[in-house]
């Protein structure tokens, strides 16, 4: 982040010789238009001189461009991220093709759960593939697929509302991976190193990720282990125009075949925590059914008779 520069202007003191102030009125002001005139004759000489000193001074190199400290934030950002990569599994990370996880997940209201927690399998297939079924039974699905989103249950299949599916794409588009994986390849990306800061109770550095459309996302990197603390970002309501800010805790860390893993994931949203995930399983790479991400709508909800 850039800091003001400050800058000070002190106003010289004339000072006046005894002659000076003893000259009549009408001396005073010839000897000032006298100063003038001779200051107006010196100034092309002193601005050829300035320009003659200036153009004998040697150029930096095109390619060499003094350094500024915008680049050195940029520079300390981008190995803190190289570094993290490097704990979460190195560039075998940033190619994991799929995870499968169980666990149990619990709704928040106000810090206090609203009911005993639902077990769910979760299954991912990069990029923008997911399916997670939920209950004991898992009669309920939810598939992603691209930008589409879908319910599954003994109803049917039916398209997500706009308004939940918009909340997993904003979720999905600020997740960790996709930053990653994807905002880190675009064009015109700026990367900042924000400076040291407590995160989930550990001291960490900040790195802001800017991506062309002027989005960021903010993560917070443990300063002794180098793994991910926390994510956040935050998006204005199109409707009421107020700014939003949702937060994800990493903790618990454990290593699975070959990748740093948090078993638990905490979500803010503006402040107040209202969800958190507990993994009891978690595996990388297995052979996954692509089948399984393939949803056809066969009702809509809106239309289903009221009930007497």
């Amino acid at each position: 982040m850039s800091t003001a520069e400050r800058c000070s202007l002190v106003k010289p003191k004339a000072a006046k010789s005894a002659a000076a102030s003893a000259a009549p009125p009408l001396a005073s002001k010839l000897s000032v238009a006298s100063k003038l005139i001779v200051m107006r004759s010196l100034a092309p000489l002193l601005l050829l001189l300035t320009l003659s000193a200036a153009a004998q001074q040697p150029s930096a190199p095109a390619t060499s461009p003094p350094a500024v400290a915008g680049d050195e934030t940029s520079d300390k950002a981008k190995k803190l991220l190289d570094r993290m990569i490097q704990a979460l599994g190195g560039s075998a990370y940033l190619e994991i093709k799929n995870i499968t996880q169980t666990g149990r997940t619990y709704t928040l209201f106000h810090g206090q759960s609203t009911g005993p927690g639902v077990l769910f399998w979760r299954f991912v297939e990069f990029p923008d593939k997911e399916r997670v079924e939920v209950t004991k039974q898992r009669d309920i699905a939810y598939v992603y697929n691209g930008d589409k989103g879908y319910e599954i249950t003994y109803k049917g299949t039916a398209q997500l509302e706009s308004k939940v599916l918009n909340e997993y794409l904003r979720r999905r588009d600020h997740s960790l991976e996709w930053v990653l994986r994807k905002w880190l390849k675009e064009p015109g990306v700026a990367i900042l190193y924000e400076g040291p800061a407590i995160a989930g109770d550990k001291p960490a550095d900040q790195v802001s990720i800017i991506n062309s459309e002027n989005d960021s996302v903010t993560i917070y990197i443990d300063s002794q282990t180098h793994l991910p603390i926390k994510k956040t970002y935050s998006w204005r309501d199109p409707i009421d125009r107020l700014r939003n800010v949702e937060d994800e805790i990493y903790d618990a860390y454990r290593p699975t075949e070959g990748f740093m893993t948090p078993y638990s994931l905490t979500r803010f949203y503006n402040g107040e925590m209202v969800n958190q995930r507990f993994l009891n399983t978690v595996s990388y790479n297995d052979q996954l059914n692509s089948t399984m991400f393939d949803a056809k709508t066969t009702y809509d909800p809106a239309t289903l008779p009221n009930k007497k």
